[in-house]
């Protein structure tokens, strides 16, 4: 049965990305990747991660949110395929990027949601 594993990641639209992930870096401690992202390990199944993109970013579109959630499942199909059910909007068509499928749709409060199914 098709299922959520755990949290990918959140990401979130940030006037500068830099100073973002400085803040976080400086005051908070916590190291950043060298894709100026806050990663952390799973129970693994994967990594979890806070990630900025530019304020200018259509990635989150169609939502109005300044944020999105990544989820990992075990199968990105089946799960749009529960989400539509549900009455969601189903974003563009699944995506396979080699070392995942990416799929996407907005929840009932209209938040982009990405699905990620890792690849073996």
């Amino acid at each position: 049965m098709a299922k959520i594993l755990g949290l990918g990641g959140v990401f979130i639209k940030c006037a500068d990305t830099k100073a973002y992930t400085d803040w976080w870096k400086t005051h908070m401690g916590v190291d950043i990747s060298d894709y100026n992202s806050m990663e952390w390990p799973s129970d693994g199944n994967g990594q979890t991660l806070i990630s900025p993109f530019k304020q200018t970013t259509d990635y989150f579109d169609p939502s109005a949110e300044r944020f999105m959630i990544n989820l990992r499942v075990d199968d990105v199909s089946a799960m749009l395929d529960k989400a539509r059910a549900g009455g969601a909007k189903i974003i563009g068509e699944v995506l396979d990027e080699g070392y995942g499928v990416f799929g996407w749709f907005l929840d009932p409060e209209g938040v982009k949601i990405e699905l990620w199914q890792e690849k073996s």
